[in-house]
């Protein structure tokens, strides 16, 4: 049955709390670290490789220059042939040649190295401290994808020894450049970690950025004069929290309450929302800092308590957990509880009814789940104690004395006294009663008993007895047995709800019915739920006979038992990562490893429909004339489905790996798939969108492709993948990669959704590994880009943002890595998606002279590793400053990585 798995899959993160998936991000974080130092490793014995094979070619022109070797090379490196001097370089066709052979992972991932034309060098040998002196006429190399005019030396060792321009004239001492180069490879901070760190000269032309040890050159636009001068500023838009899709009622209880307003208050990640049925608008608590986890309501059914789980920050250390209640009329908080008390989350959480609320009950996710009972007006802790070791699911005061309250959970029933600040605890007797694997819920009747349902599909009336003397002796205490067993569902009781005439209603798991009892247990009336919405995870009354359901499939049903129930609120059960908006209307589609695939109306805030995948989705995208919508598989499978019928329109796979990203050109003739088994492979489109021919396929990459963006002419594609390679295609030509990367500096892309790339560098946050950003987007107005960060949270910059320390807005709603941002075909609202908190929000852009309510903090990013910088004074100096920072701070696996910081500084003199 879908939604019923287990009997208490709530708390299935309490019992083992994400202990197996912090060694797993560690394990997987501590791979991908050996793989980029492999990567920068190959780098480097690339680099040494073809510097090794210079001296040759040097040899060769020296002769040809009618110089003996030996009279020109006494003792060191010496040039003084005047003839111009071409160092042949390998180009990227050899790299990719290499890479194709698949011969040693030494070749897998390698920088690109411009050819550069060589100056003549002049060196004359003297005895003392006499400088080395030559002269050239500069001589560019016409087959060079570097800048035509402005010629850039690039060396990757370490310090040079004697540096002089002179008359356009350079002098090099290779041998002793060699020599530092080789010093800094083997050079090793332990047996697992190498350091390499190359030294990069830029002419103004390009930028060269590293992530994690990987090399990326990203040339500078022709439009962009002055690249030091150019100003980041915010962006002069801002984003509003406008509107939640989805409910956690996977694996949460108790969570869908009716307030006197009309609202329906329940939540998702970590915004509380409080949604008004009839008008049906929704307002939202942001205050939390990670997923809510329970709710409570106070007996004035104004206030609200809300604990959320512990989280982690950026780098894997742990964050307290709390409780905050606030007013459900103005959104205020009114106090904050248990910072520094709590552990590992707030699972539990109940008022006081007895005396008007003044205290509130919460049980934490400790290993021995501590009870607490607070004053929490004054954030007084009265009592705490430990629980149980097992998990716990409920708790609650009972309504006529504070002194009693009642715990449940895995094979327990625990009824505790409050008795001079202490607790004091009886554990429920079964007697001749089957023990239940888990009592999964709890009610107090009108009478004063306490009903419960469990795992058997059992309601159990409790009650309680008399001491037996005559058994236990003289010291015998009272104790509370069953004193009754009614048979209610087929398979679980997820939950149990008290009408106002003191009627009951119960919630089944593997059946999905609700079932309407008497006071004294007598079934009156029952009704099931549709099986695509799961099972019932909690009921709401609304009046009497309207009822609000939460399922275990992540949706909110209102109905009544005779007209059956609609869906009010739905939503993913499962990570979701594929995201994409219609061209024209405000409509979106979103897939994941639940198998749906959903269209959303963003102006309704509704679901248009839905379908059901063979596999998981991963990536869609519209066709631009918004008839039909591509889908990408986990399998390498892709669909295509009509929007309006709903039906496959057509069926293709592409190799065996999920795929990443599909892409239709802007005018709609191309579609572009990118998939893990690193190709992008091309078809042609016709028939609107509905029959696609294979066109040619990009063959390249080095490692699995994760975004790509078409030019605004559709003839050119620009990709990145796993390794942080950016490559440029021509399409038009046959999938030509385009060797030459300098060439598409000044080239418009329709769309700008790869993370790497000149026009977003600044959005990289410092100490960024590379992994930290899921995706980004820019808006159609070409304005602002918006990132979806591995750290929950969505930023906002100013576009282009090519320079580091760029500033942003920063919002948070989200309890888990966001999978991808994407703006409506007008701008005028951003979608982010996140992975395992299934959340979707559709955050309204504002105008920046606008008021925002939304929670938004001004951020700095910066990039994570250098920038290197020539910068050219007009007469005298020439000054460069290089700082080459390598900062691995990976999330989770801060012991294994190193951190190092190398300052290197060093001054060339210019006579003009």
């Amino acid at each position: 049955i879908p939604g019923y798995q287990d009997d208490v899959s709530a708390e299935s993160s309490t019992e083992f709390p994400d202990r197996m998936s912090l060694m797993e991000v560690r394990l997987q974080a501590q791979e991908d670290e050996i793989t980029l130092l492999k990567s920068s490793l190959a780098d480097a014995l690339r680099k040494l490789r073809l510097h090794d094979q210079q001296i040759p070619l040097l040899k060769q022109q020296l002769i040809a220059g009618n110089l003996s070797l030996e009279d020109a090379l006494p003792e060191s490196i010496q040039f003084t042939d005047e003839t111009p001097i071409k160092l042949r370089r390998e180009e990227e066709d050899a790299f990719e040649e290499e890479m194709g052979k698949d011969q040693t992972w030494s070749s897998l991932v390698e920088e690109t190295i411009q050819p550069t034309t060589v100056r003549t060098l002049q060196q004359q040998q003297s005895k003392g401290s006499e400088d080395s002196q030559g002269s050239c006429p500069q001589t560019p190399t016409s087959s060079s994808p570097a800048p035509p005019k402005e010629l850039a030396s690039s060396p990757h060792g370490g310090p040079l020894s004697s540096i002089r321009e002179e008359e356009n004239m350079l002098c090099v001492d290779l041998q002793k450049w060699n020599q530092a180069l080789a010093g800094l490879i083997v050079a090793t901070v332990n047996i697992r970690v190498l350091c390499i760190l190359p030294f990069i000269l830029l002419t103004g032309q390009s930028i060269k950025m590293f992530i994690r040890g990987r090399p990326i050159t990203m040339y500078i636009p022709s439009n962009i004069l002055n690249y030091e001068e150019l100003r980041m500023d915010l962006p002069s838009q801002k984003l509003d929290l406008d509107w939640v899709y989805g409910y956690r009622g996977r694996d949460c209880r108790a969570n869908l309450y009716l307030l006197p307003s009309g609202e329906a208050v329940y939540f998702i990640a970590c915004v509380v929302v409080l949604y008004h049925i009839r008008n049906q608008t929704q307002r939202h608590y942001q205050k939390h800092t990670d997923c809510v986890r329970c709710l409570a309501i106070h007996p004035d059914k104004v206030r609200v308590a809300s604990g959320q789980t512990a989280g982690v920050d950026k780098d894997g250390k742990p964050l307290q957990p709390f409780v905050h209640i606030w007013d459900s009329k103005t959104l205020v908080t009114l106090q904050q509880i248990g910072l520094g008390t709590f552990e590992r989350g707030v699972g539990a959480l109940a008022f006081s009814s007895s005396d008007n609320g003044t205290f509130l009950c919460v049980i934490d996710d400790s290993n021995e789940h501590m009870i607490s009972v607070w004053d929490w007006n004054k954030n007084i802790k009265h009592t705490e104690v430990k629980s149980t070791n097992e998990a716990v699911l409920g708790v609650d005061f009972s309504p006529t004395d504070t002194n009693n309250i009642i715990s449940c959970g895995k094979s327990h029933v625990y009824f505790w006294t409050l008795s001079a600040g202490t607790l004091t605890k009886k554990q429920g007797i079964f007697g001749k009663y089957k023990k239940p694997k888990f009592v999964l819920c709890f009610v107090f009747s009108l009478t004063g008993d306490v009903l419960t349902g469990d795992s058997e599909g059992n309601i159990l009336t409790w009650g309680k007895s008399a001491a037996d003397t005559k058994t236990l002796g003289k010291g015998a205490k009272e104790t509370f047995q069953i004193m009754k067993q009614t048979r209610a569902h087929e398979g679980s009781v997820f939950t149990m709800c008290i009408l106002q005439g003191g009627a009951i209603l119960s919630g089944g798991g593997k059946d999905r019915k609700i079932i309407r009892w008497s006071a004294d247990l007598a079934p009156e009336r029952e009704c099931e739920i549709p099986e695509k919405f799961g099972a019932v995870r909690t009921i709401a009354d609304v009046d009497g006979e309207e009822l609000l359901v939460g399922t275990t499939r992540n949706a909110i049903l209102r109905g009544t038992f005779s007209d059956g129930f609609v869906a009010i609120v739905q939503g993913h059960v499962d990570e979701m990562w594929g995201l994409a908006t219609h061209p024209t209307q405000n409509i979106f589609i979103t897939c994941g490893n639940d198998r749906q695939v959903c269209v959303w109306n963003a102006g309704d805030h509704k679901l248009d429909w839905c379908a059901t995948l063979e596999e998981s989705g991963l990536c869609a995208d519209f066709s631009p004339n918004g008839a039909v919508v591509s889908v990408g598989l986990s399998t390498g499978r892709w669909v295509v489905l009509d929007l309006q019928t709903k039906e496959v329109v057509s069926d293709l796979t592409d190799g065996n790996e999920q795929l990443s990203v599909m892409r239709y050109s802007p005018d709609g003739s191309f579609l572009a798939v990118g998939s893990h088994d690193n190709f992008i492979y091309i078809y042609n489109v016709t028939e609107g969108g509905r029959r696609y021919t294979r066109f040619g396929k990009c063959t390249g990459h080095s490692s699995f492709i994760t975004h790509l963006d078409w030019s605004k002419d559709g003839k050119y594609i620009m990709s990145n993948s796993g390794d942080y390679e950016i490559l440029y295609w021509d399409v038009a030509s046959g999938c030509k990669l385009l060797r030459n990367r300098f060439e598409s500096k000044d080239r418009e892309w329709a769309s700008y959704t790869c993370v790497l790339g000149f026009h977003v560098m600044g959005v990289w946050l410092e100490g960024s590994d590379g992994t930290d950003i899921n995706a980004l987007c820019r808006s159609h107005s070409e304005r602002m880009v918006a990132v979806a960060d591995d750290f929950c949270k969505v930023h906002l910059f100013q576009y282009p943002c090519p320079k580091p320390k760029a500033p942003s807005y920063k919002y948070e709603g989200h309890g888990s890595h966001v999978t991808n941002v994407r703006f409506t075909h007008n701008d005028s609202h951003l979608l982010s998606m996140g992975g395992k908190d299934t959340c979707i929000l559709q955050w309204r852009v504002k105008g920046a002279g606008t008021g925002d309510h939304s929670k938004e903090h001004l951020a700095s990013s910066s990039s994570n590793v250098c920038l290197c910088v020539l910068r050219c004074e007009e007469k005298s100096s020439l000054s460069c400053e290089i700082m080459l920072r390598r900062q691995s701070s990976r999330k989770q696996s801060e012991s294994f990585f190193v951190r190092t910081t190398i300052f290197v500084q060093f001054f060339f003199s210019v006579t003009v």
